[in-house]
C-alpha cells in the first residue's frame, strides 16, 4: 500500500514539474519572442503592390474577413469607425478577405460601402498561412509600432476594449 502511494505521489510531482516547465516556457517565449508581423507582399484592390514593411511604425489592426461571414458584415461599419478615429495619430487598418471568397465580391462590397482603409484578397491562402493559419472568420490581430503581434482575436471584435487598446499603443513610444 505504501508503494502506490510513493508512486502516486513521484508520479504528481512529475506532472505538476512539467506543468510548471510548459506554462514557464510559455511565459518567457511570450516575453522573450512575441509574434511579430510576417514579412509578406501583397496588392490592393486598386491594384497597388504593397508589403508589411510598409507598416512599421504604425499601430495596425489585420482584420481577415469574408464577404459570407455575417459577423465580419457587422462589424466593418465599427471599423470604418475606428479607423476614421485613429487614422491621423497613425493608425491602420488592412482587411484581408479570404482565398474562398470571391473578388467580384470584395470589390463591390469595398467599393459600394467605402472602406476608407486597406484592402487585399488573399488568393492563394498565402497570407492566412503566414499570420498565423488563420482559417476562421473574422480574425484580427493588433500590432505595436514595433511590428509586434500584442493582440489576437477571433470572433466578432469588442470595439470598446479594441479603442481602448489602440488608444494606449498610441500613446507608447
Amino acid at each position: 500500500m505504501m508503494a502506490v502511494s510513493l508512486k502516486r505521489k513521484a508520479l504528481i510531482a512529475v506532472c505538476g514539474a512539467g506543468a510548471a516547465v510548459a506554462i514557464a516556457y510559455g511565459v518567457l517565449r511570450s516575453v522573450a519572442a512575441p509574434d511579430v508581423i510576417p514579412p509578406a507582399a501583397y496588392t490592393l484592390l486598386n491594384g497597388t503592390p504593397t508589403h508589411t514593411a510598409q507598416l512599421s511604425g504604425r499601430v495596425v489592426l489585420v482584420n481577415f474577413w469574408a464577404t459570407s461571414c455575417a459577423v465580419c458584415l457587422q462589424e466593418m461599419p465599427d471599423l470604418v469607425a475606428t479607423h476614421a478615429r485613429f487614422k491621423a495619430r497613425g493608425f491602420e487598418a488592412l482587411a484581408i478577405a479570404m482565398a474562398y471568397d470571391p473578388p467580384i465580391n470584395v470589390v463591390r462590397y469595398a467599393e459600394t460601402n467605402a472602406l476608407p482603409f486597406q484592402v487585399a484578397i488573399d488568393h492563394d491562402g498565402s497570407l492566412a498561412e503566414r499570420f498565423g493559419k488563420v482559417a476562421a472568420t473574422p480574425t484580427s490581430m493588433l500590432i505595436n509600432q514595433q511590428g509586434e503581434i500584442v493582440e489576437r482575436h477571433v470572433g466578432r471584435l469588442d470595439f470598446a476594449a479594441l479603442n481602448a487598446s489602440i488608444e494606449r499603443l498610441l500613446t507608447q513610444r
